[in-house]
């Protein structure tokens, strides 16, 4: 509420004005005078934590947890170091695996309060601080103990993950269904009671992984089993079973409904509404299966189970009143005993008996019903509490693990504080726990005030809180409450009222915290720490003692069940305090804890330890875990007692606040310092109350300044380390002078504003009123004339209107009548013709009438006459029949009979033998047709087959007649014996003849079906004879066709052998004409010349040749699809061009050798004879154009042959694909490739020496008759004549020499010739041998011989021509290694000739240089490499290369282009297991180093653009259409041509991908910690967003501070993703797209940090958000990435922003944030909205029923109000006769009233 007047000192009454509107008159209490505690400010009402609040008062903190529950829908609320959860009674979205990432790794403070950030504060301090945990989940009992430990354990499960491949994590979350199903139950409060307590330990390794877990429970409610309250069930487990009970493993149970049972109809309640107990027992099985419970061992578990609701409806029957009987043959004990596998007689004894022992005897006694009664139901308790324990244990044995356990967490879910009308042991023993676990958390919460206080280093005094040590004292202290209560028990007659009178004259008027009640004498109080409490006395010592007969027990233990047995073994010897429980609750303790050796004799005392020891025991082996562990505190808190959803009773609320602690826990806070702020904090918020003189450097000195103004009194504050201390209500102080000084500021503003706005106003109004004058006048005359042109137009309409109405009645008078006269002239017309018509066809009937009766009379007078002939007729039949039948029966007839059938049989079996005849005949053509056809008859053996059936049916059919035939015989003589008896002969004959007849017709049809059978026989082989002989013909024909054809084209191959002969011998001899020029020089002293020069011409010329021709083939067409049959004459025509080429190389080799020889002669004279003279000089010129004419010829000869090849073969041998010709063009241009660099060089030679002949020319020219005339003068002298015809008659010898070697080669080249002639005729032959015997086989053999022979031959000649090809690759190194042998000599023979010749002249005559065209390269793009290299290419590719040498040295993609060329070259020498190693060895290498530097973005990066640019070549160059079609011929080209590596491509497309997805993890792993801090939490426009009073108590400092992320972080990081991606050649759309996912991430991860802070919902955050957004944008701008998509992805984050910032008041606001906000669910709006929280006093929060109008606008569209007005009428009409239920369901008459109104808004029906 707020003060309306100001209160002064004595008022005895406040004026007030609450905040729904309402005024308020507030009376002091006269005698303390108490003002009500003030509010907190309203910036601070909703906050995360409680210690935050200003004013840390009860209503203060009731009111903060109202209003985050009902107003903000939020369950979770901190108190210090307690995390308050309030039931919903609802299921929220907030337990997602997308929330437990979101709170993974964050601190505890920085997100808003929720059970997984306990969980992970936990797991935290565990990893960080090496030290066990404690979660103790604590509240009353249906407050959601259960589901807050379910959750905390899921999220363990879920961040931690399991060490092992056994998915421990899995199992400890099954163990929840199992321990749900045998401990909990349905009471009033809750549908799913926990009735039991249970710590459970989870351990983990030293990577924190879950390994195992443990189990320990406490207070077993065993009362359940026997009896419920009203509106309460039994554990689930009984109600599972009763539904389960018509499957067939649960047959033998003998199982109804649970109405049928005793034990589980008490409550009245069988049912819980929306659960199906069917499914949850299969849940139930299914858990029970993961943890390791065999089927065998669960159905024993069903079986105690059953027998104990069968136990349950045992009756008795009194006989007196100390004893009782069973009834003889009780079937409920008859079922039970069967289940147990128990004596049926021996059970109903000792139900009904009892033993009683003494010192000296042992008596039996009988007991009443109702003794009998209490022991069944004490039995029944006894197995259910054995079975939980061997439940529990069996569940710690699955979950216990091999693996050394490091550290655990442990989840305590216990009851909390009870209090009832009625309040027995059960509580006792549940309110002890709670004063030893309040106890605990208030020293816990005492030693960390205490710890931050010395950690600030601030002076501290002790602070007072409650002790409640006293009140454990009173309970377990020694002659305490258990101590008498266990004295007692031992007492032989020991009651609950002797006990009652033990406790007032022990503790009464001796401690203060225990009462006796004023009307009672059989209770007691107990002033407990939460409050007091009063206990009945009555039931204490029994449920203490725990008593179960000993005789009942023995019987159970004899159990031919074994499971049952196991129950029982070891109960002598437990020593834990489980083994015996109170009445209504069992006690377990921790299994991994063995107990001490006991002594002996010592079993049977434990064995009769009494409950309450045993619970004590229990307790303080707890407190010892605990207080060993850091402890973290969850306290669920029940918000009304009716289950309602979001339905808050505060004074419950209150109650179970100060039962749990958490007002003590606000207590302890308020005495001390309760608010904290760090320097910075308080710089930031307060900046407005300070001057500018006033701002120092030094925050902190400048913080204590203006507190020491603000703040006289010293004591409200503290300054600490790093924090500022205030008492309670200094922030409250400090926030109202801030909001004063802001106040007076806006007021200001408003005031210049406002008066602005108002002048500006005032002029725009007097302006507008002037124009409207104007207008308004104008408007006014134009409308008067206007007025007065309408009133004569009126007139003259009348006129005219009245006109026209006349005229209009009289044309519609006329017309009328004009139409009634036609209608009635035309109606008296029609009358007078139907009368007419009428008569004229009565006539015609009459006519047809008389007709009918004339032939009726002829008919019946015909029928009559015939009739009387046909009696006449029969009547002399009859005299004839009568005359047979006396002629039938003479003996005369029968013979004449018989003789004729006689005849007859001898005719069929005459038949018989001629089908016998004609079956052997066709047999024998059968076999014929078989020897003749047997290969081309193959698809007829099924026919024969039949044949041969139907064979055998005729041979059984002759035996038939055969036997027929012997009966034939016998019945002859049977006749002539038997024909005395003539009445025995009629019936044999008549048996005879029916039998004959049937023979005969069966002979017939099968007699006919043979003829049939043969004749289609006789059809089918003729046609095939038909059908094959015309085959035959045909492929003789078309053999014989083919066979002429061949024979040609070997003629005319064989004439162009000979042409080609004689040919070749015509160019040897031109060649040795040549030779004979070359050598026959008549002058004497002729120096002869090097051959170099001509045979490098030569050889270029052929080499020319070659490669003006090597682009022919490739213009041709492609091969086609289809695969023609190979040309034989083709093949042979390319051996003999080969052949022909290797002669000639052949004997340009020798021709070389010999020019090698010549000139080494040559050199030795050059030495010796003088310098060449200039006839000789044009005599080599001569020569040389001679040899260049002969070049030329034999380049045209071989460009003719070539063509000649080409018209010859077939385009598909032929084309450039064809081996054999591939083959010959590989040779063609690897020679020309080489002999076109040899050519070059010749020129550059041929150059150099036609230079330095024209520079030597004019020496020689003068003196060449001068040494003509010398030489004759010196020829004079004899002896030089005889010298000179010595060296010419040697010359002549030498050449006669060099002539016989030519005529040798000559020799040899035709001995070749003919030998090859010779051996294409036996191929010939041998071909025509083939095709001859190849006309003999069947078709199919046909062709496999042939094929088989073709690939037998070609692999002979691949084989032999790839010697060839080694052969000639021998010879071209060799010629090259000549080559440069020449070139050499040539070079030294020009620096001779050089130096000969002057400088002058050189300088006279200046070399004229000779431009010679260098032919470019025709590069193949492959990278030939061994397979041997393979692992060195990957290792240097891939393994070892580094991508920043890469991006910064060599181009974008090189890898992925070296390995395609290298893909390329195996697929040009067509091996298969080459490019598949590669293409292996290349994804492997791939991922081994993703998966080595798969954290590295530029590694990732640099591998995913090569991977997609290795897939892209695969793609353009493989076969793939979408990218063929956009490549050039010069492209296509080298496409692969042997391999389609579509499965490569889609392995290739998958590593993209995964490489791909793996970028975007490494990307999001390193904005993560970015995202949240650069874009929520730094305040980029300074000054802008207010601090907002934390309070938030950083409770642990998780993670040490590495420094904090800005906006330009995460800018500066974008742009380094963005160059590498660009520097290593990516993609752009692939770019695109990692931008967008990039900012896909940051929007969802800032997104879902604002909808999980509450603090940073506010309209500065929002503006905050919406200028950082625009920063990214102008990234992408400058980018130039817009239209990526990436800014699309921020927009539900920019309409969260604008959201926050928007108008939220009346309905047009929130029609503006439906229309606005639709990238937004209607979850996140609502969510938004609940957390937007105020910064500044001027901002204000949302109203919920603004809320609910966003809602209804959002969820009732106009599309679904209709189905939803229907399914609202659906429920009420349901509803109409439950009250009850519509009464719980309030909330659908104010749901009906927003459908209605949205109705009534959106639609028009």
């Amino acid at each position: 509420a707020e003060l309306l007047k100001d209160y002064k000192q004595g008022d005895k009454v406040i004026q007030l004005r609450l905040e729904e509107g309402k005024e308020l008159e507030y009376c002091l209490d006269p005698k303390t005078k108490e003002l009500p505690p003030l509010r907190n400010p309203d910036i601070l009402v909703g906050e995360n934590d409680l210690t935050a609040l200003s004013y840390l008062h009860e209503p203060a903190v009731l009111h903060n947890l109202r209003v985050r529950f009902i107003d903000s829908k939020l369950i979770y609320t901190y108190c210090g170091i307690v995390l308050v959860a309030i039931n919903p009674y609802e299921q929220l979205p907030i337990y997602g695996e997308d929330i437990i990432n979101a709170y993974s790794g964050q601190n505890m403070g920085d997100m808003d309060p929720h059970i997984f950030a306990v969980a992970e504060e936990a797991y935290k301090q565990m990893a960080r601080d090496e030290r066990n945990q404690s979660i103790i989940v604590s509240g009353e009992s249906g407050a959601g103990k259960t589901v807050s430990a379910k959750y905390a354990m899921r999220y363990f499960a879920t961040v931690s993950g399991s060490a092992s491949e056994a998915n421990v994590e899995e199992k400890v979350l099954a163990s929840n269904p199992i321990m749900e199903s045998i401990g909990n139950a349905k009471t009033t409060r809750n549908d799913n009671s926990s009735r039991f307590g249970k710590y459970i330990e989870i351990g983990f390794d030293k990577r924190y992984r879950i390994i195992g877990a443990n189990m320990r429970t406490y207070l077993l409610e065993k009362s359940r089993v026997v009896f419920q309250a009203e509106e309460e069930r039994n554990y689930h487990i009984f109600y599972q079973l009763c539904a389960s009970a018509a499957l067939p493993e649960f047959k033998t149970l003998r199982l109804g409904n649970a109405n049928y049972f005793h034990y589980t109809k008490q409550g009245g309640s069988p049912v819980i509404d929306g659960i199906d107990d069917a499914k949850e027992m299969v849940h139930t099985r299914q858990a029970c299966s993961l943890l390791g419970i065999n089927d065998s061992h669960q159905m024993g578990i069903f079986r105690i189970l059953a027998g104990i609701l069968h136990l349950g409806n045992v009756g008795f029957t009194s006989r007196d009143a100390d004893s009782c009987t069973i009834p003889h043959k009780h079937e409920p004990l008859t079922i039970f005993c069967d289940l147990m596998g128990v004596e049926y007689q021996e059970m109903s004894h000792w139900l009904c008996h009892r033993k009683l022992a003494t010192a000296s005897e042992t008596y039996i006694k009988p007991i009443s019903k109702l003794q009998a009664i209490n022991a069944r139901d004490a039995l029944a308790k006894h197995i259910y509490a054995k079975l939980f324990n061997w439940i529990v244990d069996h569940v710690n044995k699955a979950l216990h693990s091999t693996v050394k356990q490091h550290s655990f967490i442990g989840v305590l879910d216990i009851y909390g504080f009870e209090t009832f009308e009625i309040n027995s042991f059960e509580q006792f023993c549940i309110n002890y726990a709670n004063e030893k676990l309040q106890q605990q958390f208030n020293m816990h919460v005492f030693k960390l005030e205490q710890e931050e206080y010395m950690k600030e280093q601030i002076p501290w005094t002790l602070i007072d809180f409650y002790d409640n040590q006293p009140c454990i004292n009173l309970i377990e202290a020694k002659l305490g409450i258990l101590d008498l209560l266990d004295e007692e028990c031992k007492m032989p007659k020991g009651s609950d009222d002797s006990w009652a009178q033990k406790l007032y004259n022990t503790h009464l008027k001796k401690c203060a915290l225990f009462e006796k009640p004023r009307m009672s004498n059989k209770a007691f109080i107990i002033q407990h720490f939460a409050d007091k409490v009063e206990y009945q006395c009555e039931g204490f010592l029994e449920k203490n003692k725990d008593t179960v007969y000993e005789e009942q027990i023995k019987v159970l233990k004899s159990s031919k069940f074994k499971m049952l047995s196991e129950l029982f073994q070891d109960e002598e010897k437990a020593l834990s305090p489980t083994s015996a429980t109170p009445s209504g609750r069992t006690l377990l303790s921790r299994t991994a804890v063995k107990p001490a050796k006991a002594k002996p004799g010592q079993a049977s005392k434990e064995h009769k330890k009494t409950v309450g020891h045993q619970f004590r025991n229990s307790l303080h082996l707890l407190m010892e875990t605990l207080n060993a562990t850091t402890p973290h505190y969850v306290r669920c808190i029940k918000p009304n007692d009716f289950k309602f959803p979001f339905t808050f009773d505060e004074k419950r609320a209150v109650q179970q606040l100060r039962a749990c602690g958490v007002l003590e826990t606000i207590r302890i806070s308020a005495a001390g310092f309760p608010s904290r702020w760090t320097y910075q904090e308080f710089f930031s918020r307060y900046r407005v109350l300070m001057k500018q003189k006033d701002v120092l450097s030094d925050r902190k000195q400048t913080c204590k300044n203006l507190l020491e103004k603000l703040i006289l009194d010293k004591d409200k504050y503290q300054f600490g380390k790093t924090k500022i201390f205030f008492r309670a209500g200094q922030v409250a102080y400090l926030e109202k002078i801030r909001a004063d000084k802001l106040r007076v500021a806006c007021i200001r503003i408003q005031k210049t504003i406002r008066g602005w706005l108002m002048r500006k106003k005032y002029l725009r109004m007097r302006k507008a009123a002037i124009t409207i004058q104007r207008y308004v006048r104008g408007y006014q005359a134009r409308c008067y004339a206007k007025f007065l042109r309408r009133t004569r137009a009126a007139i003259l309409i009348q006129k005219f209107q009245r006109m026209y109405v006349v005229r209009k009645r009289y044309h519609l008078m006329r017309a009328a009548t004009i139409v009634l006269q036609s209608l009635l002239r035309g109606y008296i017309a029609r009358n007078k013709y139907q009368r007419m018509l009428r008569e004229h066809k009565a006539i015609i009937i009459q006519k047809h009438v008389r007709g009918w009766l004339a032939r009726v009379r002829y008919r019946r007078s015909l029928k009559a006459i015939v009739y009387l002939q046909c009696c006449y007729r029969r009547m002399m039949a009859k005299r004839e029949l009568k005359k047979l039948k006396i002629e039938a029966r003479s003996v005369e007839r029968y013979k004449k009979l018989n003789i004729g059938m006689e005849n007859k049989i001898m005719q069929l079996q005459r038949k018989v033998d001629e089908q016998h005849k004609d079956y052997k005949s066709l047999l024998e053509k059968l076999t014929n047709l078989e020897t003749t056809y047997n290969t081309e008859t193959e698809k007829l053996r099924s026919d024969v087959e039949r044949l041969r059936m139907s064979e055998e049916e005729a041979k059984n059919a002759t035996n038939r007649v055969n036997m027929l035939q012997e009966e034939i015989t016998k019945l002859r003589k049977e006749l002539h014996q038997t024909q005395s008896e003539k009445k025995t002969i009629e019936e044999w004959a008549d048996k005879y003849k029916q039998e004959t007849e049937q023979l005969v017709s069966e002979l017939k049809e099968q007699n006919t079906s043979l003829k049939k059978e043969k004749e289609e026989l006789n059809r089918r082989i003729h046609d095939q004879a038909k059908e094959m002989t015309e085959t035959m013909e045909k492929k003789l024909v078309e053999e014989t066709k083919q066979l002429e054809l061949d024979l040609n084209d070997e003629r005319l191959r064989y004439q162009n052998l000979l042409n080609e002969f004689s040919r070749l011998e015509e160019r040897y001899e031109d060649l040795k004409d040549e030779v004979n020029l070359m050598v026959s020089i008549p002058k004497p002293g002729h120096k002869r010349t090097d051959s170099t020069h001509s045979s490098n011409e030569s050889e270029y010329t052929f080499s020319s040749e070659i490669t003006e021709t090597e682009d022919l083939p490739l213009r041709m067409e492609e091969p086609s699809e289809k695969k023609a049959p190979l040309d034989m004459s083709l093949f042979l025509k390319l051996q003999k061009r080969v052949t022909e080429l290797e002669q000639e190389k052949q004997s340009l080799q020798d021709e070389l050798d010999r020019k090698e020889e010549q000139a080494l002669r040559t050199k030795t004279r050059e030495e010796e004879r003088p310098p060449m003279r200039g006839a000789e000089l044009e005599y080599e010129s001569l020569k040389r154009q001679e040899l260049e004419s002969e070049n030329k010829k034999l380049k045209n000869e071989l460009n003719e042959l070539q063509k000649a090849l080409l018209e010859k073969s077939s385009p598909v041998v032929t084309a450039p694909g064809a081996p054999a010709y591939r083959v010959l063009l590989d040779q063609l241009t690897s020679v020309s490739e080489e002999l076109d660099v040899r050519k070059e060089e010749v020129l550059i030679l041929r150059s150099q020496l036609v230079s330095q002949k024209e520079a030597i020319q004019p020496k020689n020219t003068m003196t060449d008759s001068t040494i003509l005339l010398e030489d004759v003068q010196k020829m004079k002298d004899k002896g030089e004549i005889a010298q000179a015809y010595i060296g010419l008659k040697e010359t002549n010898r030498l050449l006669e020499s060099q002539l016989q070697s030519q005529k040798k080669s000559h020799d040899n080249e035709l001995e070749a010739l003919r030998g090859e002639i010779q051996s294409l005729k036996e191929e010939n032959n041998r071909q025509q041998q083939l095709l001859a015997q190849n006309l003999q086989l069947p078709p199919e053999a046909r062709i496999e011989a042939s094929l088989q022979h073709e690939i037998t031959r070609l692999t002979n000649e691949n084989l032999d021509l790839m010697e060839q090809l080694e052969k000639q690759d021998k010879t071209v190194r060799k010629l090259k290694k000549q080559l440069k042998v020449f070139a050499k000599k040539i070079g030294e023979l020009e620096v001779g000739q050089m130096e000969n010749i002057s400088p002058g002249q050189i300088i006279d005559e200046p070399i004229r240089p000779v431009n010679i065209p260098r032919k470019e390269k025709d590069f193949q793009g492959m990278l030939e490499y061994k397979k041997d290299d393979e692992p060195k290419l990957v290792k240097n590719l891939i393994l070892d290369l580094k991508p920043r040498g890469v991006a910064v040295n060599l181009i974008p993609g090189l890898p992925a282009y070296i390995l395609f060329m290298c893909v390329r070259h195996a697929d040009y020498l067509n091996d298969d297991q080459k490019v598949r190693s590669l293409l292996t060895s290349t994804i492997n290498g791939i991922k081994k180093v993703l998966k080595k530097r798969g954290d590295d973005f530029e590694t990732v990066s640099f591998w995913l653009s090569n991977t997609c640019r290795f897939l892209h070549c695969l793609k353009q160059y493989s076969g793939e259409e979408g990218f063929m079609k956009h490549n050039t011929p010069r492209q296509n080209e080298h496409c692969l041509t042997n391999f389609d590596l579509a499965e490569y491509r889609q392995v290739l497309s998958d590593l993209a991908i995964q490489i791909y997805q793996q970028l975007v993890r490494v990307l999001e792993n390193i904005l993560q910690p970015m995202i949240v801090s650069g874009m929520l939490e730094h305040e980029t426009i300074q000054g802008v967003s207010g601090v907002k009073p934390p309070g938030l108590r950083k409770r642990t400092s998780s993670i040490a501070d590495e420094g904090t992320y800005t906006l330009d972080s995460i800018i500066r990081q974008l742009n380094t993703f963005h160059s590498v991606m660009c520097q290593h050649g990516m993609d752009p759309e692939l770019i695109k797209q990692v931008v967008k996912q990039t900012f896909y991430i940051t929007g969802a991860v800032t997104l879902n940090n604002l909808l999980l802070r509450k603090d940073m919902c506010s309209w500065s955050k929002g503006m905050q958000i919406r200028y950082n957004v625009s920063q990214l944008e102008e990234w992408l701008r400058d980018k130039n990435l817009m239209n990526s998509g990436a800014k699309e992805t921020l927009e539900p984050l920019i309409q969260a922003a604008q959201l926050l910032q928007v108008k939220k008041k009346t309905d047009e606001d929130a029609e503006a944030i439906c229309s606005m906000c639709n990238a937004l669910t209607t979850a996140q709006i609502v969510k938004v909205l609940n957390l937007y929280t105020p910064v500044n006093e001027f901002e204000e929060r949302v109203s919920i029923s603004f809320i609910r109008t966003i809602q209804v606008r959002l969820f009732f569209a106009p599309h679904i109000v209709c189905t939803s007005f229907k399914y609202v009428c659906y429920f009420i009409s349901e509803a109409k006769d439950n009250i009850s239920w519509l009464q719980m369901h309030y909330n659908i008459i104010w749901w009906s009233v927003l459908i209605f109104q949205s109705f009534r808004k959106y639609c028009t029906c």
